[in-house]
């Protein structure tokens, strides 16, 4: 039996941070058993403009609604401390980069910290060598990786495998059992929900 599962995330997504401690409550439970696949789903493309007010406005209102039902912690300094871009797909190639050197869960982990705790802005190149180093990666190969035609063409068929999967939104969670894919509910709270369902699936 073959098994795979796909997580859909991004690593700007801020209900993805609020999934963080769920998730790893559920790979813990999977560890040895599961193979999981990472996929960025690219939540906004390249863009340098500033975010408008309103955008600013609705983003932080998600923050509030995250922070207000599942009691993540976000520092809200961001928006007055940093110029917000809607632009992630550096991020997701940070966390490509990264991956070369074994270490995408550490920069995942990295960006989300430096986005929601400590107001930095992660669609800024610049933050993210800022956190390669901090992180102990090999930096000129990270900066060589981060603006490499390789990365760019492995963030794309990323990109198209969410599209292909069918999965809806960031976070999603398929399973894929001998090429038979099941769509796993995402639960905030409880990672044994999450556990339980995919060991239906198994037989068990």
């Amino acid at each position: 039996m073959t098994v795979k599962l796909y997580y859909f995330h991004d690593p700007m997504c801020s209900w993805c941070w609020g999934f963080a401690p769920s998730w790893s409550k559920l790979k813990q439970h999977l560890s040895g058993t599961v193979e999981i696949e990472y996929v960025l789903g690219g939540l906004a493309p390249d863009n340098q403009e500033l975010m408008p007010k309103e955008m600013q406005q609705t983003i932080e209102g998600y923050w509030r609604k995250i922070e207000q039902l599942l009691g993540t912690r976000f520092n809200y300094n961001f928006w007055s401390e940093c110029q917000p871009r809607r632009s992630t797909y550096p991020a997701c190639r940070a966390v490509i980069a990264a991956q070369e050197q074994g270490r995408n869960d550490d920069m995942i982990t990295a960006i989300q910290e430096a986005y929601y705790l400590r107001a930095m802005n992660p669609s800024d190149v610049a933050t993210l060598i800022q956190l390669a180093t901090e992180l102990n990666l090999n930096v000129p190969r990270f900066k060589e990786s981060i603006a490499s035609e390789r990365i760019e063409s492995e963030l794309q068929r990323q990109i198209q495998l969410y599209r292909t999967l069918s999965a809806r939104g960031f976070p999603s969670l398929v399973l894929s059992v001998d090429n038979q894919r099941y769509p796993v509910r995402i639960d905030y709270q409880q990672a044994d929900n999450m556990y339980s369902k995919i060991k239906s699936y198994l037989g068990g």
